[in-house]
């Protein structure tokens, strides 16, 4: 476990590392089955993670959302059946930026893990002519995954977003626009963000054909939004359930700026709690 290897990657990475364990993190907001999405066509040689089943705990109150992170013993048993060890480096990928197969990339790097984003995931593979494989998918290993303590300084509550957002620091909110001002609610227990949050969409940061944009693009984008290394800023990020905020903490991190702290209960969990303030329109 040494962390070495940069946030996001792209195809020359894996002919170089053909070890690599090649993870597809497809997950649909509305409903779709991303197992069936695997099935239909993934990179070769990949494997399938369940979002919800291996990178999220359950039947944890409102207050947590809809995502909370597993148990660390939880983690590291999928991790372990997944194949993926100590020693492991995986590259993740999905269908749409980065959005889902994010979440994986973070916990692993949280944890001192070899772990990187696919750049342009599915979408750019497919564009560059590259080949396709159907059905389930290799069966692995099993390999040993230590149970390691999730970091406290990678993570907020909803107290410290709160506090850092009204006090006019840095909290960004990866969720599209109309969700952010509160126009659409769509599946969240109420409308609006996090009083004094900045809306920083994911989908802001992702080119047409699914690669991030470039690094002055991104470094302008997240500039605009108080993220910069002339200001030190002590970022946080969240989104509607701790999934799609990984893919702007890996953005600022492949800059070469400190990675925002994840409030992984999001909105979906801080607007479970009638007591917190909600705000609607876009930041002033």
């Amino acid at each position: 476990m040494h962390d070495v290897i940069a946030p996001v990657v792209d195809a020359s990475f894996l002919a170089e590392h053909p070890h690599a364990v090649l993870a597809d993190v497809r997950w649909y907001l509305d409903g779709r089955d991303g197992h069936e999405a695997f099935r239909g066509g993934h990179l070769p040689g990949a494997i399938w993670i369940d979002l919800d089943t291996h990178l999220a705990a359950h039947d944890l109150p409102a207050t947590e959302g809809r995502h909370p992170l597993p148990t660390p013993e939880a983690f590291a048993a999928s991790m372990s059946a997944l194949g993926i060890g100590d020693d492991t480096i995986v590259v993740a990928y999905d269908d749409a930026g980065g959005a889902t197969a994010g979440r994986l990339v973070v916990m692993l790097r949280m944890l001192g893990h070899e772990a990187a984003l696919l750049d342009g995931g599915l979408v750019a593979w497919t564009a560059d002519g590259h080949p396709l494989q159907t059905g389930d998918g290799r069966v692995a290993d099993r390999a040993a995954f230590t149970v390691t303590a999730w970091p406290a300084d990678r993570l907020v509550d909803a107290d410290t977003t709160a506090a850092q957002a009204a006090a006019g620091g840095v909290v960004i909110d990866a969720r599209a626009v109309e969700r952010f001002t509160g126009t659409v609610t769509q599946i969240d227990p109420r409308p609006g963000h996090v009083p004094g949050a900045r809306n920083a969409p994911w989908q802001s940061v992702v080119s047409t054909d699914g690669r991030l944009l470039s690094t002055e693009e991104l470094s302008a984008h997240y500039a605009r939004l108080g993220i910069d290394a002339d200001h030190g800023t002590d970022a946080i990020a969240y989104c509607g359930s701790g999934v799609s905020a990984c893919l702007n903490i890996l953005a600022i991190e492949h800059l070469g700026l400190t990675p925002p702290r994840l409030y992984v209960a999001s909105w979906s969990g801080y607007s479970a709690d009638p007591n917190r303030a909600a705000e609607q329109g876009p930041h002033s």
